[in-house]
């Protein structure tokens, strides 16, 4: 459980509490929690059985969110073109179709 917390602290921002007031701080905490739990569908989900199954949140964040695309978007729908060589567009193309279907 330690490592939970640690990974949450130091790949989600969630040890950064120094705004000036409380409900920042509470709200900061929220939304790194919120983050951890996301990711962890993600790996959960979309990510079952590929090499990123067992990657920590920070390996996500930078393989998988932390990606250049170019982003179009129309009234029906948007469109990510991602580039070529992207070495993880496989996983994405994966987590994506996975998360489709569970959410539907």
């Amino acid at each position: 459980m330690e490592n939970h917390i640690k990974e949450c602290q130091l790949d989600l921002f969630a040890d950064r509490t120094s705004a000036a007031t409380l409900r920042a701080n509470q709200l900061r905490l929220w939304f790194a929690s919120m983050a951890y739990v996301l990711l962890c569908a993600l790996r959960r989900i979309g990510l079952a059985h590929t090499r990123l199954a067992s990657a920590t949140c920070g390996r996500l964040r930078l393989t998988l969110l932390k990606i250049g695309a170019q982003v179009r978007r129309s009234v029906r729908r948007v469109r990510v073109a991602m580039a070529s060589a992207c070495p993880y567009a496989d996983e994405f193309t994966l987590a994506h179709a996975r998360l489709t279907a569970a959410a539907a």
